[in-house]
C-alpha cells in the first residue's frame, strides 16, 4: 500500500513537472505572441505606404469614438431621466431590464431602428438627407484631439482649442441644412433660433478661455493639462469658469437656451420633420456634444486626467460625467428663457464680464 503511494505521489510529480513543463511553453508562445504583435506595430509603417497607414489609424480611432459615444449616450439618458426624476420627486425609469430600468435606453435605441423612416413630400431632399450626417460627423471629429490621458489622444496637435471649436460650429450648418431642407415654417423657424444663438454664445465662450491661453501659454490641449500640474485654472480663473459654463450650456441649446427645440412654440423645431435613424443621429449628436464641451471643460479648468491614486482616464471621465451632472441638474432646475432673455443675457451680461475678466487676467500677470 505504501509502494502504491509513493508509485501515485510519483505519477503527480510527473505529471506535475509534465503540466508545469507545458505551462512554460504556453507562457513562451504567449510572450512570442505578444512580441510579434509589438514587432508589426512598430514597423507596420515601414510595411506599407504611409498614406495607408495613416487612413487606417485614423478608422480605427473613428470606430473607437463612435463606440465611445453609443455607450456613453446610452449611459447618459438614462442617468438623466433617473436624475431628474429622482429632482422632479418621481422615480424616472424603473421597470425594463430590472434594476432602476437600466435597460430603458437599449429599448428605445430598438424602437428608433424599427421605426419607419419617413421622407416628407416636398422636401428639399439631397439637404434633408445630409444634415443628420453633417450634424453628427462634426461632432465625431471633435473628440479626435481629446486628450483623455497623457497617452490616450488619437491625435495631439498644437493648435487643438481652436480645432475643436471651429469643428463643433459646423453643427450649426447641419442643423440650418436640416430646417431649411425639411419645408416647415417650425424647422427653418428652429434653425434660424439656432444660428442666432450659436453664433452669439461662441463669443462669450471663446473669450472666457483666452485667460487660460495667456496663463498656460499654448494652445494644445495636452499642453494646457500639463500647466495645470500643481494648480487647476478653475482657481485662477474663477470668473472665466463660470462664463464657460453659462455659455456652454448655451452652445449644446440645453435647458434654459434650448429655445431652438422649445416644443410649446415650434413643435420639435429643426428635427421636426425627422423620424428613425435620422432623428436618432441628432440625438446622439446632443449628448456628444455635451461630452465634448465637458471635456473641454475638464481639460481647461479642472487638471484634466490629473489626480492622486486613479488611472489618469478614469479622472478625465471622473471629472467630465460630473460637468455632465451639472447640465442634468440645471435643466431640472430652471425654466426656460424667452429669445430677448436670452440674446441680451448673452450681449449684455456674458460679453462685458468675459472681457472684464480678459483684462484683469492681463493686468495681474503684467504686474507679476
Amino acid at each position: 500500500m505504501c509502494g502504491g503511494r509513493r508509485d501515485a505521489v510519483a505519477g503527480r510529480d510527473a505529471g506535475g513537472v509534465r503540466l508545469g513543463r507545458r505551462g512554460e511553453r504556453t507562457t513562451e508562445s504567449n510572450m512570442g505572441l505578444i512580441e510579434s504583435l509589438k514587432f508589426i506595430w512598430l514597423f507596420l509603417p515601414n510595411l506599407m505606404p504611409r498614406e495607408f497607414y495613416e487612413l487606417g489609424v485614423m478608422a480605427v480611432a473613428f470606430l473607437a469614438v463612435v463606440i465611445f459615444i453609443t455607450l456613453m449616450v446610452l449611459f447618459m439618458v438614462w442617468f438623466e431621466r433617473k436624475v431628474v426624476g429622482h429632482m422632479q420627486v418621481r422615480r424616472g425609469p424603473l421597470h425594463t431590464g430590472g434594476f432602476h430600468g437600466w435597460a430603458q435606453s437599449i429599448a428605445d435605441t430598438l424602437k428608433l431602428f424599427l421605426k419607419e423612416d419617413i421622407v416628407p413630400r416636398g422636401v428639399d431632399r439631397p439637404v434633408y438627407i445630409l444634415a443628420p450626417l453633417i450634424v453628427f460627423m462634426s461632432t465625431v471629429v471633435a473628440y479626435i484631439v481629446i486628450p483623455f490621458s497623457k497617452s490616450l489622444v488619437a491625435r495631439d496637435i498644437n493648435m487643438g482649442v481652436l480645432f475643436v471649436f471651429a469643428v463643433s460650429s459646423v453643427t450649426t450648418i447641419g442643423i440650418f441644412m436640416a430646417g431649411w431642407g425639411s419645408n416647415n415654417k417650425y424647422s427653418l423657424l428652429g434653425a434660424m433660433r439656432v444660428a442666432a444663438q450659436i453664433v452669439s454664445y461662441e463669443v462669450p465662450l471663446l473669450l472666457s478661455v483666452l485667460g487660460v491661453f495667456m496663463l498656460a501659454q499654448t494652445l494644445s490641449l495636452s499642453g494646457i493639462v500639463e500647466a495645470q500640474k500643481h494648480v487647476w485654472y478653475v482657481f485662477l480663473q474663477p470668473v472665466g469658469f463660470v462664463i464657460y459654463v453659462i455659455a456652454g450650456i448655451g452652445e449644446v441649446n440645453r435647458l434654459p437656451f434650448d429655445i431652438p427645440e422649445a416644443e410649446s412654440e415650434l413643435v420639435a423645431g429643426f428635427h421636426t420633420e425627422y423620424s428613425g435613424l435620422r432623428f436618432a443621429f441628432f440625438f446622439l449628436s446632443e449628448y456628444a456634444n455635451m461630452f465634448v464641451m465637458s471635456s473641454m471643460a475638464t481639460v481647461l479648468f479642472l487638471g484634466g486626467w490629473h489626480g492622486p491614486v486613479l488611472p489618469g482616464f478614469v479622472w478625465f471621465l471622473l471629472k467630465a460625467f460630473s460637468f455632465m451632472f451639472l447640465m442634468v441638474w440645471v435643466r431640472a432646475t430652471y425654466p426656460r428663457l424667452r429669445v430677448d432673455q436670452m440674446m441680451a443675457f448673452c450681449w449684455k451680461i456674458l460679453l462685458p464680464l468675459a472681457f472684464l475678466n480678459l483684462l484683469v487676467t492681463g493686468l495681474v500677470m503684467a504686474a507679476v
